[in-house]
């Protein structure tokens, strides 16, 4: 606004003035203004308003033409145009505003003439579901998300709903929340818009019908659609009557049916559709379904014309049988020994997927496994890729193999790739057995959908059928189980005894091939070792215990052997040894021996040179590699975790191309790695468990053993048990040898990830998944549903009981009778198990029965069992003549309780001998009598034989029988007992408490007014039985409901931790803290409280990378790590939050104690990762530690993906700095023989 002068105010003028407010063109009038001021507007905003833009022209001046970097003096043509460019910039201020499009809710259709297929025509379709996506909805009809996401997924992704999982029922669709409400509109429709005087008429009216002129056309094509309908009426009728009766369910996965995919599978499987759907209408459902294997299947070329994958050899039945349930789509679990052709099952559902266009996906439990089947599978298909934690490889091909970690959180994160995914074939599915990774298993199987069908391929397990039948139960579809426990090369197993050139000959055949344990082999192999014991050891018995032999003594014995073997031909040989030090030794000690030709040295040579191109020079000169390199050309080697992995990979070539005859290995070897040989020799059959030793499992020595014999090479496999110090007992061998294999059990336990992970995810409960697991398999809920809509009916059904008048404190009477009776039962197991109790209750001790037979009768104690559970009491009891056999007077009403007066019989006195139970004695009374036990049974046994009924019974039995009927005489009323308190010395609180409680009640029960009625017998027995079925109901609900879940204190217990480190809030919901979490697979707590807290940010990159490094060492080194004192400090802050974590767990009632928790934190490669990452080469840093290179070597990648897992952590908080620093520090440790590729996979 331009100013207005005017002129100053004069005597006459008003003492006004106007005030300008803000910039809106407000104006206020103001009549005492301040004297002396001039009049022109005053404004609130003294210096005009606020600068909206600086005034350009100055700007783009400044900027462009007063700038010599941006306008030189030389090049102007250039520059003008630049300049153009920039001027002629049209604003848009619409494109500062950014949000998403909302999806089209409709869709073109085409219509096409039926018979020539011309387009005639579009037609807008609605589209249902258009605003799901990976972000609020398990669906599969969510749209996908962006390609970068598509492989692993994204943290904030809904995973895809688990296969089982219950979809909302129609019950559940019809509850409405409160504010739906329904609406009529038939009567309450308003008639009255808001506003208006007047209102529609809503009532029918007749209209009149104006007549229509009758048309010809319009006339034939009535009777057209009249004679349609009629034709169309009666096909529907005939459709209805073939169709087979449904059952009505809520959700189609109850009925079976089968999506479209397989409806292209040959015509076999309309049959079996039907067998099926009747198999699922039946009452009680099998999942999994034993598949016969006897009988040949000989049909399989004619239901199979043109299968996927064809082999060069002819499938076994077991294979056959596989393939032809992978053709109708269904899940197999194959459970067969190592070698016996399991990998057919896994070739025939790649091929299958890839005829499909599907994929699948290939998981197992180890890297290197995965890594050979990589190689193996690329050979075979051609199309095939590669996920693990450090290498990505064709991630776009129709089979994935990874490792099933990789799988899980592919799974939680809602890739892309699960949608696609036909097959999921998991290798060594006995893995689950283990503690640590086992829980990981299980969580894939719960949470893979339903279109995915599984394959699982196992060494034998004795349960194969129970953990079948509870996945098919979880995923709700059947199982088909194939286990076949033929070997194609049968075994033979040995002891060896020899220890030089004169006993090189003592092998001892102990099982031979067809399993038959030989006691001649054993005890031939005792006789020998015998023979060599010396005269002095002889003298003082055979007993040679000691299990450990010298260095000496081991080398003489392994010389021996691997001389005679090699005689024999019977290399390449696996050694197992179960101590990497003990391998090392063994290869070392045979340094005399030389097993390969000089062809084979040649052949060894070149392939070891040309493997180790990849490293660089300075690696090449690793002790280790040159010490194996000189193994390796006399044909031996050494493979455990200690080993390089890229050596243990040229020695698994090395051995699988029969170069390498003796293999020293331990038992990881056994695990996966399908490398058979000749011979295997167990150098001890004991080994360290991680808490003690102990002999091998069944289980564990068949996957050892089970390396010996190669399909097609040899007739049998032959297995050497060395018998160094001594022969092993023989029961141990026995168990060992032809024991069952461990049983596949649960690991299930909750990880914090996968809380999270469930809980930022509405739709999935933890509770859910807990209920899934195989440690819950028991609970069967289907059997415990159908109970209990069994027992409601049953109390429905049952007449009322009669509670008036006298019969009013029937309940309560009930009530307390029950208490009573589990009182005393507490108190009399209490009297069973004290010393003093079994004293009293000894032969001679007069006491009181009551059960169906006997009410207070008095019986004296003739015998009492030696067993310690359920112990039973011979007793000679008095009863009346004629009821010696006992007829069953069930008095439910359980009238002992208050009536306390004993038995005296009517008539004449007779007696029986009788075993009792604890809970038929009812008091153990102050007297005893004497008697002779033995002559009173054998009397009593004696007249039970027809010939001797009637005779008189003997003395011994009529002078107790009198004795115990004086004292019922003398003692109607009830007779003095034995106080378990005061008279058996029982002072714990339990037994006093109940003592007194026991008191309390028999009191109480004399005031009931109820046993005093006459019905009171009929209707007691009437109101157990109802609540003896009411009981068992509550016990069903309790059982279903998720309060019986074994782990459920457990859960809450963690979500309580969650809570107080806000991971979660009170409502469960998954905060920022929870979110970094979950990005993290292990250790997530004190790695997120370790990013929250700042501990890695004062930290070089190599400094944190060390540091880090904790998490995934887990041995013990006598090395003291030398640090600089920032790291130092970053340990004991490590050690301070892990501390806090421990102990605040510790609070929540989590059972591991604060320093067991800090304690798996190991510090012991701080100095070496932190040297490695500074540059330093491989040779030096092995000197710094006594950790073997291999395991350095697995720490240091393990500890890379730790860094991305952080990286990734550190993005979703919004540090970059954390992020890129993390990124340096995994560039700085990814180098050199650390990360040299696999072999397997170039």
């Amino acid at each position: 606004m331009d100013r207005l002068n005017v002129p100053p105010p004069g005597p006459m003028d008003l003492p006004m003035s106007l005030l300008e407010m803000g910039c809106s063109g407000r104006f206020e009038l103001i009549t005492h203004p301040v004297p002396g001021q001039s009049l022109p507007p005053h404004s609130t905003l003294p210096h005009g308003l606020p600068p909206t833009n600086l005034n350009l022209e100055t700007e783009v001046e400044k900027q462009f033409l007063r700038d010599p970097a941006w306008l030189p003096i030389h090049d102007k043509d250039f520059a003008f145009q630049k300049f153009l460019k920039v001027t002629q910039r049209k604003v848009d201020v619409d494109s500062l505003l950014n949000c998403c499009p909302s999806p089209l809710h409709s869709g073109l259709s085409v219509v096409r003439d039926p018979t020539t297929g011309m387009l005639l025509d579009f037609t807008e379709v609605l589209l249902e579901n258009t605003g799901l996506s990976a972000k609020n909805s398990l669906s599969l009809q969510r749209q996908p998300g962006p390609p970068s996401e598509s492989l692993r997924g994204s943290n904030t992704n809904y995973p895809f709903l688990p296969g089982g999982m219950e979809e909302l029922t129609l019950e559940q669709i019809k509850k409405k929340s409160e504010l739906e409400e329904e609406i009529d509109f038939e009567s309450d429709l308003l008639k009255v818009a808001p506003g208006l005087k007047a209102g529609m008429d809503f009532t029918d009216k007749d209209a009149k019908i104006a007549k229509p002129e009758v048309n010809l056309m319009s006339l034939l094509s009535t009777v057209e659609g009249i004679s349609g309908l009629q034709l169309e009426e009666k096909e529907k009728d005939k459709e209805s009557e073939d169709a087979p009766k449904l059952p009505r369910t809520n959700s189609l996965e109850d009925l079976g049916i089968k999506d479209a995919a397989s409806s292209s599978s040959p015509p076999e499987k309309g049959k079996e559709e039907k067998s099926k759907l009747k198999e699922n209408t039946e009452e009680n459902k099998k999942w999994a379904i034993p598949v016969n294997i006897t009988s040949p299947c000989d049909d399989f070329h004619k239901r199979i014309p043109n299968p996927a994958f064809k082999w060069p050899f002819e499938l076994d039945v077991f294979q056959k049988q596989a393939v032809l349930r992978l053709e109708a789509h269904d899940s197999v679990f194959v459970a067969a020994h190592t070698s016996a052709g399991k990998t057919v099952v896994a070739e025939y559902a790649i091929a299958l997927s890839q005829k499909h266009m599907t994929r699948t996906i290939y998981t197992s439990p180890i890297k290197a496994l995965s890594n050979q089947k990589f190689r193996d599978f690329k050979n075979t298909f051609g199309d095939v890729g590669l996920l693990t934690g450090d290498v990505q490889l064709s991630p776009e091909s129709s089979c994935l193999i990874m490792t099933t970690e990789i799988l899980r959180s592919m799974l939680y994160n809602g890739s892309e790739v699960i949608r696609d995914l036909e097959w999921v074939i998991f290798d060594e599915v006995h893995y689950i057995n283990d503690a640590e990774r086992g829980v990981v298993w299980e969580e894939v199987l719960i949470m893979l959908p339903d279109h995915v069908s599984i394959i699982l391929l196992s060494a034998t397990v004795p349960n194969a059928l129970e953990f079948s039948e509870w996945i098919g139960r979880i995923k709700k579809r059947h199982i088909y189980v194939i286990s076949t426990l033929k070997r194609p090369v049968p075994l033979e197993h040995y002891l060896y005894t020899g220890n030089s050139t004169k006993t090189q000959k003592e092998m001892f055949l102990l099982v031979d091939a067809t399993g038959n344990f030989l006691n001649k082999g054993y005890y031939a192999a005792v006789d020998a070792k015998k023979e060599r014991t010396s005269k002095h050891a002889q003298s003082f018995g055979t007993k040679n215990t000691s299990q450990n032999t010298t260095a000496s003594q081991d080398r003489s014995v392994w010389l021996t052997l691997l001389h005679f073997l090699s005689q024999r031909q019977q290399t390449p040989v696996v050694a197992f040894t179960f101590s990497r030090t003990r391998c090392d030794e063994n290869a070392r000690s045979l340094d005399s021996m030389d097993l390969t030709t000089s062809i084979e040295k040649a052949e060894i040579h070149s392939f070891f040179q040309k493997s180790l191109t990849r490293l660089r020079g300075a690696d090449r000169q690793l002790p280790q590699i040159l010490l194996m390199r000189d193994l390796l050309k006399r044909g031996i080697a050494v493979h455990h975790s200690g080993i390089l992995p890229i050596l243990k990979e040229v020695i698994e070539m090395l051995f699988s191309r029969g170069l390498v005859k003796v293999l020293f290995a331990t038992e990881t070897f056994a695990m996966g790695v399908n490398m058979p040989a000749r011979t295997v020799v167990f150098d001890s059959i004991r080994k360290h468990d991680g808490t003690g030793f102990r002999n091998l499992l069944p289980g564990e020595y068949i996957q050892m053993a089970g390396r010996a014999g190669r399909r097609g090479l040899d007739a049998t496999g032959t297995v050497i048990i060395l018998c160094k110090a001594g022969v092993h007992e023989m029961a141990d061998l026995h168990v060992m040898m032809l024991g069952k294999p461990t049983l596949l059990q649960s690991q299930f336990r909750l990880t914090y990830t996968m809380i999270l992970n469930l809980l930022r995810v509405e739709a999935l409960r933890v509770t859910d998944m807990m209920r899934r697991s195989f440690s819950e398999s028991h609970r069967d809920t289907q059997t415990h549903e159908k109970r209990i809509s069994q027992l409601k009916q049953m109390l429905s059904a049952m007449p009322s009981v009669d509670t008036e008048g006298q019969l009013s404190d029937l309940l309560p009477y009930y009530h307390t009778v029950t208490e009573l009776k589990k009182t005393t039962e507490a108190v009399q197991h209490a009297i069973l198990e004290s010393v003093n109790g079994l004293k009293a209750l000894s032969v001679g001790r007069v006491i009181v029965v009551n059960n169906k037979q006997h009410l207070n009768a008095l019986g004296v104690i003739l015998q009492v069992s030696s067993a310690s559970v359920n112990r039973t009491f011979t007793a000679l009891i008095i009863c009346e003549k004629g009821n010696e056999e006992g007829k069953d007077n069930d008095n439910a009403a359980l009238p002992h309780l208050h009536n306390t007066s004993l038995f005296i019989p009517e008539g004449p006195c007779s007696h029986t001998v009788q075993k009792l139970k604890l809970q038929d004695i009812s008091a153990i009374t102050v007297k005893t009598l004497k008697v002779i036990p033995e002559r009173i049974i054998d009397n009593y046994n004696k007249r039970q034989q027809p010939r001797f009924k009637l005779d008189p019974p003997g003395q011994a039995i009529s002078t107790a029988t009198q004795e115990l009927l004086r004292l019922a005489e003398a003692n109607p009323g009830g007779i003095a007992t034995l106080d378990p308190v005061n008279d058996l010395q029982l002072k714990s609180v339990d037994v006093v408490e109940a003592n007194m409680r026991l008191r309390v009640l028999q009191d109480s029960l004399r005031d009931f007014n109820c046993i005093h009625s006459p019905m009171f017998a009929e209707q007691f027995a009437r109101i157990k039985e109802r609540m003896s079925l009411q009981e068992e109901l509550d016990q069903l609900l309790f059982l279903v409901s998720d309060q019986s879940l074994t782990l459920l204190p457990e859960y809450h217990q963690r979500i309580k931790v969650l809570q107080s480190l806000q991971y979660i809030d009170s409502g469960g919901a998954v905060q920022l803290k929870g979110r970094v979490a979950c990005q993290i697979s292990s250790h997530e707590l004190l790695l997120t409280e370790l990013l929250f807290e700042n501990v890695l940010s004062p930290l070089a990159p190599e400094e944190s990378a060390a540091l880090l490094s904790c998490l995934v060492f887990t041995q013990n080194t006598q090395v003291e790590p030398h640090i600089t004192n920032t790291l130092q400090e970053g340990i004991e802050q490590v050690k301070s939050v892990a501390q806090r974590i421990g102990e605040l767990q510790r609070e929540c009632g989590i059972p591991q104690t604060a320093e067991e928790f800090v304690g798996q934190f190991k510090f012991g490669l701080t100095e070496v990762v932190y040297c490695w990452a500074r540059g330093m080469p491989f040779a030096e840093i092995a000197q710094l530690t006594d950790v073997q290179e291999g395991t350095v070597v697995r720490c240091i990648q393990r500890l890379d993906e730790v860094l991305k897992e952080v990286r990734q952590a550190a993005r979703i908080v919004g540090d970059s700095v954390l992020g890129s620093k993390m990124e340096k520090a995994s560039l700085a440790i990814r180098r050199d023989i650390v990360f040299t590729a696999s072999l397997y996979t170039h």
